[in-house]
């Protein structure tokens, strides 16, 4: 292909992306099968069953950024608290998945290989967090189970893609079971130790920069520095730029001034929701292919194969939130964990769902294996588009059924929070009033308008934080001051297009004061 095709096909990609982004709430379908529907689609356009991503180039490309973005806006302290659930599932459950999915693809499929059925097994074993996340968050669900959620996802990553470079390694190479080991304490070690560095070298030139648009672009470059020179030195570069994103999510986002941090997530929403569809529609650009490919298999045997994989895995991470939490309850010292109710084990066992990261993994694999093509590779990027879609469709539209039949709910914590939060505020809104009004650096009679408002902001939220969350006027008293801040904003945005566009204003003035409306539109958890 041409560059100009190339070109061509990006944007056909991007405007498919953002069709299925725009079809896909109006089929009450989840995204990610209107994206592989669509690109199946567009691949009978001219040319574009040419397009073809090196495997090298979906690691590069979209692996740093999907990892790193929900590094940094992960929740360290819920993590700590939770921190044993999470690394049992994380490390136990992803492995014991990998090796369930493996195993049923090597005893449907022994042509296969044990190195290859456990890159499939890799690929598909690590969880997308934001698929169940999202889904939970919308119909309620304890903040305890979307905790643990979020924080596997930042580990099982690594974890995941760690044990898939080895079965890649040991695709060409024989590796024992001891060199394994070895190599496997060197890439974590090493990625860890590498994106510390990354993280506090940023964090000590963050603070030297006063460009607002330098520190978006070094927001941008920073999971690539952490990824790329791991990699190229054999470190685990995923591990790297989670170590680099959580670091300055935790420790080096307070150094960033406000209006960089709106812009910057802004930004990152975007990108990740950009790359994440993008992955889906190049799958679906890829199916002409790899249908092609395992059309010569019997059928029997695809569909038996496919069965025991999503089988694999499904239920072994079911069976191993339901069995395993209670048996390390028994253990000693460090090792021992509080289960949790069975309801909230069986939510977090039947949030599986499988998404971006499994098909980068997938797309990833090498085109050539020892030199001769890799003849499976078509297979089992089927097999794993087959268990993202089975999970997405099969788990994602059934999981707000288990949460009513469970009785499983959320606590009013959020509402509570809130609430407490802007009482605190606007406490000390009214101190730092009262401060600069005795020592003379404002005028009284606006002192006076700012304490007026700032007095009815705290005695509405110690209002709600006397109920407790548990008064339902309460609850819509809280749903009501959003409401009414959205309509606030909304009526003077408009009222600001019109003194422009009558040319009261100029159009430094007309942008700068809809950029303070923007920044202050209220963005909180739905309460």
């Amino acid at each position: 292909m041409t560059d100009d095709a190339y070109i061509l096909a990006g944007l056909i990609i991007v405007l498919t992306v953002l069709a299925g982004r725009l079809v896909a709430p109006l089929l009450r379908l989840p995204d990610a099968v209107v994206l592989v529907a669509l690109g199946f689609a567009v691949s009978f356009l001219p040319g574009m069953r040419e397009v073809h991503i090196s495997p090298e180039v979906v690691l590069l490309v979209f692996l740093p950024p999907l990892i790193y973005n929900a590094a940094f806006f992960s929740s360290p302290r819920e993590m700590r608290a939770e921190a044993r659930p999470i690394i049992a599932l994380a490390v136990g459950a992803t492995l014991v998945t990998a090796l369930a999915v493996a195993a049923a693809t090597y005893y449907t499929l022994p042509a296969t290989g044990w190195p290859a059925a456990i890159a499939l097994g890799a690929a598909v074993a690590p969880t997308d967090a934001v698929a169940a996340s999202s889904v939970l968050k919308r119909v309620g669900a304890p903040r305890r189970v979307v905790t643990v959620l979020e924080g596997e996802s930042l580990i099982n990553d690594g974890v995941a893609l760690t044990l898939f470079g080895l079965a890649v390694t040991a695709m060409t190479t024989h590796l024992t079971p001891a060199d394994g080991l070895l190599e496997l304490v060197r890439v974590v070690l090493g990625g860890v130790a590498y994106g510390l560095v990354v993280a506090l070298v940023v964090t000590r030139a963050r603070r030297r920069m006063d460009d607002d648009n330098v520190q978006l672009v070094v927001s941008l470059v920073t999971p690539f520095v952490a990824y790329v020179p791991a990699e190229l030195v054999g470190f685990s570069g995923v591990l790297a730029a989670v170590t680099a994103g959580f670091y300055l999510g935790t420790r080096g986002e307070g150094i960033l001034p406000p209006r960089v941090r709106v812009t910057g997530r802004t930004v990152w929403q975007g990108l990740v929701m950009l790359l994440e569809s993008v992955l889906f529609v190049l799958l679906g650009l890829q199916l002409h292919e790899v249908i092609a490919h395992v059309a010569g298999l019997p059928p029997a045997e695809l569909v038996t194969t496919s069965l025991a994989v999503i089988v694999a895995a499904v239920v072994v991470r079911l069976l191993w939130e339901v069995f395993v939490p209670p048996v390390m309850r028994r253990l000693p010292g460090g090792l021992r964990l509080d289960p949790g109710p069975l309801p909230h084990r069986l939510v977090v066992g039947w949030s599986g769902m499988r998404g971006a990261i499994s098909l980068a993994i997938a797309l990833s694999l090498p085109l050539t294996v020892g030199g001769a093509p890799f003849t499976d590779r078509n297979l089992l990027i089927f097999l794993a588009a087959v268990v993202v879609l089975a999970t997405l469709v099969g788990q994602g539209t059934t999981l707000p059924l288990l949460l009513r039949r469970l009785g499983v709910t959320a606590e009013d914590r959020v509402r509570h929070e809130i609430a407490l939060a802007e009482a605190a505020m606007g406490r000390a809104a009214l101190a730092r009033i009262d401060d600069l009004l005795a020592d003379e650096q404002v005028d009284e009679r606006t002192a006076e308008t700012y304490r007026r408002v700032h007095e009815l902001r705290v005695a509405h939220s110690e209002a709600l934080v006397d109920t407790d969350g548990r008064d339902h006027g309460a609850r819509r008293d809280l749903k009501d001051t959003v409401f009414l801040r959205h309509e606030i904003i909304r009526a003077q945005r408009a009222a600001l297009g019109r003194l422009y566009r009558r040319g009261g204003i100029g159009h430094e003035v007309f942008q700068s004061l809809r950029h303070e409306l923007d920044v202050q539109e209220p963005h909180r958890p739905e309460p």
